[in-house]
């Protein structure tokens, strides 16, 4: 099956009346129903609420709340998904504590730990003793001059 300017056109129709994924694949025939969820995300066709999550129901939604930032951090069970999981001391001891300030982006770390965690690699070799033949291992061969 090819997608044809017509099929296209059904899906954007489709897609646009909040159709299934299923109900357009059957619609058009011969396609399966992630066919026509790749076809839509490829032709960037706009985001809808999930049917399963119940036809005809408005859901709510609340706004989040930031997370407070912790000067003392945070203990395990008042981590959210916001917060920093830098662990501070040890936790085999009490007042093993997580940082708990507000994460980097999509970092499981604030902007400092973050930069502590993730390093640029360390170059091992000197750029100047790159070519000497003494950094090759012999395999066993005795190298003369």
């Amino acid at each position: 099956m090819s997608w044809t300017d017509e099929r296209i056109t059904l899906l954007r129709e489709l897609w646009g009346n909040g159709k299934s994924a299923s109900e357009i694949a059957e619609i058009l025939g011969g396609v399966s129903r992630n066919a026509v969820i790749g076809k839509a995300h490829r032709l960037q066709l706009s985001g809808r609420p999930s049917p399963i999550k119940g036809k005809g129901d408005m859901e709510v939604k609340t706004p989040r709340k930031k997370p407070k930032e912790e000067a003392q951090g945070a203990t395990i069970l008042s981590l959210t998904e916001h917060m920093c999981r830098w662990p501070i001391g040890d936790p085999k001891l009490p007042g093993f504590k997580f940082c708990g300030k507000t994460t980097s982006g999509s970092l499981p770390y604030c902007a400092e730990h973050a930069q502590a965690a993730y390093q640029q690699p360390y170059r091992q070799r000197d750029s100047s003793s790159s070519n000497s033949s003494s950094s090759r291992p012999s395999h066993g061969h005795k190298v003369t001059a």
